[in-house]
Parts: C-alpha cells; sequence; structure tokens
C-alpha cells in the first residue's frame, strides 16, 4: 500500500480506477478507508477515480498531535496537501458523518480544489456534539490523566492503529501527556462548541458562502438526524436531498447508525452520487458551448 509524506507524517493512500473525474471520499468517526473500498469500486466502475486515505491517527497512516485549529481543519489540509502531492488539481469531496464535516470544512478552506461534494450521514445538534466529542476526545484525555501515554495507546482504537503501523507505539509513547491532553482538550473544546451551530463545524454564514453544488443523503439516527441534512439543503446555495436509508421522524431515531442498514443501501447510494455527478458534468458543459457560441443580434 503506497504512503505520502504529508506535512511531516506518513499518510496511507489508494486510488481505485484509471481513467475519469477524481472523487475523493473520507469514512464516519475514525475509521480507516477500507471501509469505503466497495463503495469507491462501484464508482470507478462508473468511470471515476477515486482517492481514499487514512487520516492522521486513523487506520495505517501515522498518529500525529500537533498543528492549530480543529481536527477536521488539520485532517482538511492534511487532504489539500495530498491532492496536491498526487497532481490533483481539483476532486468531488465527499465523506460520511466525520468525512461529512471533513468535506465542508476542505470547501470552505480549499474553494479552488472541490468540483462537488457529496455529503452523507450529515452530524448536527448538541446532542451529537456532546456524545462524540467524548468518544473522540474526552475518553482519551481521561486515559492519558491516569495512565499517561501508555494507556493511550493501550486504547481500543490506537491498538488498532499500532497493529496496523508498528511504529505509531514509538510515536504515541514519545508524546508528552500534557501537550497530548492539551492538543485534545483544544479539539474538544472546538467540537463542543459546534453543537449550537447547523452542523458541528461550520456556521450558517460559513455554509452560504459554499458555491459548489451539493448531494446530500440524510441520516436517520439521533447523531445523524434528518433536521441536520434538511438545515444543510437549507443552508447550502446548490444542493439537493436524497433518501436512501428509512425515514424516520425526529420522534423515531435510532439510539445509532444502523452499519448493516447502509450496506445494504451501497447500490443506491452509489447510483445517486453517479447520476448526481452526470447531471452536474452535462450543465457545466452546457454552460460551456453557450460562452463558447453566444447568440448573435442578426440586425
Amino acid at each position: 500500500m503506497p504512503f505520502a509524506r504529508v506535512r511531516g507524517l506518513e499518510i496511507n493512500y489508494r486510488i481505485i480506477g484509471d481513467t475519469g473525474e477524481w472523487i475523493s471520499l473520507s469514512p464516519g468517526s475514525r475509521h480507516p478507508y477500507v471501509n469505503f473500498v466497495s463503495l469507491a469500486e462501484r464508482l470507478a466502475a462508473a468511470g471515476f477515480r477515486v482517492l481514499l486515505h487514512d487520516r492522521r491517527n486513523c487506520g495505517a497512516s501515522d498518529v500525529g498531535f500537533d498543528g492549530d485549529g480543529s481536527e477536521n481543519e488539520i485532517w482538511a489540509d492534511d487532504l489539500h496537501a495530498l491532492l496536491e502531492q498526487l497532481g490533483i488539481v481539483s476532486a468531488v469531496i465527499g465523506g460520511s458523518s466525520a468525512g461529512c464535516r471533513l468535506s465542508i470544512i476542505f470547501a470552505l478552506r480549499h474553494r479552488a480544489a472541490v468540483r462537488a461534494l457529496l455529503l452523507w450521514r450529515i452530524t448536527g445538534g448538541a446532542l451529537a456534539a456532546k456524545q462524540l466529542a467524548e468518544s473522540y476526545y474526552g475518553q482519551y484525555i481521561t486515559l492519558a490523566r491516569k495512565g499517561g501515554m501508555p494507556a493511550v495507546a493501550d486504547s481500543d482504537h490506537f491498538r488498532e492503529c499500532i497493529r496496523h503501523r508498528p511504529s505509531n507505539r514509538e510515536r504515541l509513547l514519545a508524546i508528552d501527556p500534557r501537550q497530548f491532553i492539551a492538543v485534545m482538550t483544544r479539539w474538544q473544546e472546538d467540537f463542543l462548541s459546534g453543537g449550537s451551530m447547523p452542523i458541528i463545524g461550520a456556521t450558517e454564514s460559513d455554509l452560504r458562502s459554499i458555491e459548489q453544488p451539493a448531494c446530500l443523503v440524510p441520516g436517520n439516527d439521533l447523531i445523524h438526524t434528518p433536521a441536520a441534512a434538511a438545515n444543510l439543503k437549507r443552508l447550502l446555495p446548490h444542493s439537493e436531498i436524497h433518501e436512501v436509508v428509512s425515514a424516520r421522524g425526529e420522534d423515531d431515531l435510532l439510539p445509532e447508525w444502523n452499519k448493516d442498514e447502509w450496506d445494504s443501501k451501497e447500490a443506491d447510494l452509489a447510483r445517486i452520487f453517479t447520476t448526481f455527478l452526470a447531471r452536474i458534468k452535462a450543465s457545466a458543459n452546457q454552460k460551456i458551448v453557450a460562452l463558447n457560441h453566444p447568440d448573435k443580434d442578426e440586425h
């Protein structure tokens, strides 16, 4: 599996597909990119090239807890640097849950590199912010305070990072626990502040400023609510929304996402995305033709 040196860290990536427009996809939580290989293969079969990568602190990439900004901002800047290394000037940027948040932050920080957005399992609300902030940051702050970096390295998530990339153990143990706690606390506070935003990580004015077309697919659980997707649809100027999993009312949401349900709908998700991208490409081509062949006044 290839690695790229990105902003001081080794990032594991994979390209699926040989020709066509570029798509970059990022999974939810801190899951590795392998969760999206099947979806990427469907998109590649439809004529796209798909870039998958393990974000820092995920999968087989290096762990690293430095740099300014939120974790999503750091992930977005890492992805942009990876695209530049691979010679990809612009791409369709997409993701699920945490990958959705990354995609939106990417669109705000690197506008010229975004052709369109594919956003599903959209996260929003105070409950989501509270639960995810504890899952992503709070639990590791507690571990570091009680047992230092050996306790962090022995956690379920980072034990997997070490299994995929053994050098991550030494990288983790070399970190000053005080520095680790400071970074994770800053990321946690930033994440919690997103509970009052339309979606975690972006304000209304941020979202209204995104001009690229966006395809939205809502979730049906307490973290990825239909209301968050509807709110995003209201604010993104050029967006459309499509149901994939079973629709539920706000008082009947699942306590957590049903991975089996989403996996069973993967073909539908791929079809929605490819149809959306074909349509916006056709629209862009029509605009180019109109610009190159303007109507002339015969009089």
